[in-house]
């Protein structure tokens, strides 16, 4: 009896609990942030976790970050693609990502311009035109590279990180300005790139500024200039390619986050303020700085022109160049 009684009060309980009584609030979901390179050390990592840590807290949503690496961000830009539009799945990568792939792979299996949504600007970076020991130690500027470059034809060669990557074309474009016959020697990333200008088995090479800034103010690597059409704040003393007659190699890359088209204009608003909140944060300037970076905070309709802008400036930049679009 006394068992029957207890089960009797439990139930009624459990009843009252699911009527009569409010529900507890659940927990939102956590979002996800997929990165589509390797987890560890890049610049998406330096930027996106300690981003990440600040809006612990001031942004209502769990966010975590996740990496499904290969083809360059394609594999996770499919994925966030065919994701629900629910803020639950982001994208965080590289300009290059939305602007320049869909000029130098023939197939992709979205439309960056339309399968996507634009939510916030990170920061944005220079490329670095940079001379190492491989190069005679008298070479300083632009000028005296091309000269030395046109007395030395088979020697004329620069390292890129990747082929088809914007540091690819900054030095195609370059060449075909100046009349020299530049050969890319595309590595596997910055990383085994940056170990043989070092090493000098590559005379010069374009980088990513925050690879090579920590070496550049050590004195072992020599910045000859920087693909920003303005000066870098980080590399005050290094000339542009524009202002040295360059005009045609002028663009700066960047990071942003995306979600799949189609997510609530609300949320986005709220990511972007957030985000726009966090990068204004001391420890996240304290991170811009270590790397050589600039803050974006823009809306998501500023992010949206740029990746349009952007997308329309590599298409001529690839078609002028001659590059030939990979499968």
């Amino acid at each position: 009896m006394q068992r029957r009684t207890l089960l009797r009060a439990g139930a009624a309980f459990g009843g009252l609990a699911t009527t009569g009584l409010p529900a507890l609030a659940q927990a939102p979901a956590n979002a996800t942030l997929w990165s589509g390179f390797p987890v560890g050390g890049g610049l998406g990592d330096q930027v996106a976790r300690p981003l990440i840590d600040q809006l612990r807290g001031k942004y209502p949503q769990p966010i975590i970050y996740d990496s499904k690496p290969g083809a360059g961000g394609r594999i996770a830009a499919e994925f966030v693609k065919r994701s629900a539009p629910d803020g639950n799945t982001l994208f965080g990568c590289p300009s290059s990502v939305m602007t320049l792939h869909p000029h130098v792979f023939r197939k992709l299996p979205y439309d960056t311009l339309t399968d996507f949504t634009p939510i916030a600007g990170l920061c944005s970076y220079t490329a670095v035109f940079t001379a190492g020991p491989g190069l005679p130690a008298e070479i300083r500027t632009v000028a005296d590279y091309l000269k030395w470059a046109r007395a030395h034809p088979g020697q004329a060669n620069y390292g890129v990180p990747a082929t088809g990557s914007s540091l690819h074309l900054a030095g195609a474009m370059l060449g075909r300005q100046s009349g020299v016959d530049m050969q890319a020697v595309p590595y596997k990333g910055g990383a085994p790139l940056l170990t043989d200008l070092r090493g000098g088995q590559i005379p010069v090479s374009f980088n990513v500024v925050s690879e090579v800034l920590p070496h550049i103010r050590a004195g072992s690597l020599r910045a000859l200039a920087v693909s920003a059409p303005t000066r870098w704040k980080a590399l005050p003393e290094t000339p542009t390619l524009t202002e040295l007659g360059y005009k045609d190699v002028a663009f700066v890359d960047w990071l942003g986050w995306y979600g799949p088209a189609g997510m609530e204009r609300a949320k986005v608003a709220a990511l972007n303020t957030a985000v726009n909140d966090a990068l204004a944060s001391a420890a996240m300037k304290e991170v811009i700085d270590k790397n050589g970076l600039e803050t974006m905070r823009v809306s998501p309709e500023g992010l949206a022109k740029a990746v349009r802008e952007n997308h329309a400036f590599w298409a001529h930049v690839v078609k002028v160049t001659g590059f030939k679009p990979e499968d």
